[in-house]
């Protein structure tokens, strides 16, 4: 069964009544329950849970993360090698239809980007680039890759969506994670904020996490826009997502991010607000239903709300971002994506994350851990 023939499973509708309609006994249900699973999930979510409920669903997560991975979080930073992109998506500040510097980065570009990451300590990275392929298509990005995996233990992707050949290009170039937000799993308004440009294809984007699972990807991202849509259904299908991924493609680990709606060109303001609470609220309840997946957090969020996320569930957070092409090496902010909201250099955020009796974990896996011939004698 593919993820759209299980999403098919749980109608839009019927998961709202249910998560609106969970009293506090189902609540404290789901929490003193010892395996959390869909049916407690809709409790979890619910918005009638109240303060001593999410302080108990609160500490239940920050038990679980610190048993399943430490006091620990994994550094990494986004590299944007493209912002040129043919999409007219209404949130994004890449839309074709906003007015910006489009970039594409060239070879000397790409090093010094990777260069200016490796010397600030990154060793696990993220590209990223907009959707036009003639300037910045697979094999733009085949070359990109080579010319800096060298440089880094982990190589991510957060691109437009291929099909399964070249998902399998992208792994042996030398990437081992992707990350791939659907936004919203609403199709309905899916279609009115992508009204043309190839991202517009809802059902190839929702089936493209399963390609690359099929083409050997060690990690597999994703998550919705929140802000988009509404709350409650894209949170519970996040979790549907990523739990039908763990289950798949065991050999690979899931990892969920939970952007927000940022400030971006186009001055496009979110469908719903989505508050910290609720956020706090979906990373816990993510991890009492999957121990096991990586939780993300961006720079998208401000210092003092990552600083009070930290011990509730979140394992790997960036540091230190920009999202324009060129961002690192030239200090050029110019055509960026959004505009972030934490700006602590790496090493204050390394520093800060030592003050909270954490440890920045700068690189946990190499590629040469697949082929032993490359280890060093």
């Amino acid at each position: 069964m593919s993820f759209i023939e299980r999403l098919q499973q749980f109608p839009a509708q019927q998961v709202k009544e249910r998560i609106l309609g969970s009293t506090p006994h189902d609540i404290d249900r789901a929490l003193n329950s010892r395996h959390v699973g869909i049916d407690n999930f809709y409790a979890l979510l619910s918005p009638q849970i109240n303060d001593q409920q999410l302080e108990q669903l609160a500490t239940r997560a920050h038990n679980i993360t610190t048993q399943r991975f430490g006091r620990t979080i994994q550094l990494y930073a986004p590299l944007y090698l493209s912002n040129e992109c043919h999409n007219g998506c209404r949130y994004c500040g890449f839309s074709a239809d906003n007015h910006l510097n489009r970039k594409t980065l060239t070879d000397i570009e790409i090093d010094s980007e990777a260069q200016a990451l490796h010397a600030e300590g990154f060793r696990h990275i993220l590209l990223l680039t907009g959707e036009a392929p003639e300037s910045a298509g697979i094999d733009y990005l085949e070359n990109a890759i080579r010319r800096v995996r060298s440089l880094f233990g982990s190589m991510a992707i957060e691109v437009f969506p291929m099909d399964e050949n070249g998902y399998r290009r992208m792994v042996t170039a030398g990437v081992d994670g992707l990350t791939l937000y659907q936004e919203t799993y609403d199709p309905d308004l899916y279609a009115h904020l992508h009204p043309y440009g190839p991202k517009s294809d809802y059902l190839y984007r929702l089936g493209a996490p399963e390609r690359a699972g099929l083409a050997g990807f060690r990690r597999i991202g994703l998550g919705a826009l929140l802000g988009l849509g509404d709350f409650a259904t894209d949170s519970f299908y996040t979790g549907l997502h990523a739990l039908y991924l763990a289950k798949r493609f065991w050999r690979s680990q899931v990892t969920i991010g939970f952007p927000r709606i940022r400030p971006a060109a186009g001055g496009y303001a979110p469908n719903v607000d989505v508050s910290d609470r609720q956020l706090t609220q979906l990373i816990c309840a993510l991890r009492l239903l999957l121990p096991d997946v990586g939780l993300v957090l961006s720079t998208r969020e401000s210092a003092a709300l990552r600083n009070s996320l930290l011990p509730l569930g979140i394992t790997q957070m960036s540091a230190g971002s920009s999202t324009a092409p060129g961002g690192y090496a030239s200090d050029d902010r110019e055509g960026e994506q959004f505009a972030i909201s934490d700006h602590r250099s790496p090493e204050q955020f390394s520093q800060q994350l030592r003050a909270f009796g954490y440890e920045a974990v700068w690189k946990d896996w190499d590629s040469a851990f697949l082929n032993p011939a490359d280890l060093p004698a």
